[in-house]
């Protein structure tokens, strides 16, 4: 009785051990909870359906269809991700939007779509001549897939919170230009911050590559 006691106590405290590294790297969990994560399809990519909460904006005639900062134009029974159309005005901006000040002018920009604020909202307005082409701040070559069938919603909010909790832990925030830190340390950081998105997802039930 005494030997499975012992047993079962070392087994307790190895399966502890296994989770330790990924939370004690911050005071915030990382998330063990099973929601989601996948990324922002590509521009031109095309999807069976819109996840749910999506907000429909009528422009010039045509309907675009809009989540988390992607969006998306019908096509027949399907929708493809498109550009918003410069001109459309939104009333609030995606979350992880940076504000950048080019030429004396405020900009809010996400992925390479940049938007001014107005009384209005916020308008979708042409890059800037002095802006620098940049890629999808979501995309930081990950490809995430849900494992547990875990629906869009618990996918947006799952990737959110990794990226905060990635980013709190390594300095590097992709969303900002150049992570955020000097350009000394911004590849250390960089692969740091993939590693720290990939455990964090990886813990909410995902396979990342």
């Amino acid at each position: 009785m005494k030997q499975l006691i012992r047993y079962l106590a070392i087994v307790t405290v190895l399966s502890l051990s296994s989770l330790q590294p990924v939370q004690a790297a911050s005071g915030r969990d990382p998330g063990v909870s099973r929601q989601e994560a996948i990324l922002h399809p590509s521009r031109g990519a095309v999807v069976d359906r819109i996840p749910r909460g999506h907000k429909v904006y009528n422009y010039r005639g045509h309907s675009y269809h809009y989540h988390d900062g992607v969006w998306f134009r019908p096509l027949g029974n399907r929708f493809m991700v498109v550009a918003p159309p410069v001109g459309l005005v939104v009333p609030v901006l995606p979350r992880g939007a940076i504000i950048l000040t080019i030429g004396g002018v405020p900009y809010y920009r996400y992925g390479d779509v940049y938007y001014r604020h107005e009384q209005d909202g916020y308008r979708v307005v042409e890059p800037p001549a002095d802006a620098t082409v940049v890629s999808n701040p979501a995309s930081e070559e990950l490809f995430v897939y849900p494992r547990d069938s875990q629906s869009a919603e618990q996918q947006a909010s799952d990737r959110f919170e990794c990226h905060e909790w990635a980013s709190d832990q390594t300095g590097y925030d992709p969303t900002r230009d150049g992570g955020g830190v000097s350009e000394k340390v911004r590849a250390e950081r960089r692969s740091d911050y993939l590693r720290a998105m990939t455990a964090c997802l990886e813990a909410r039930g995902y396979s990342v590559r």
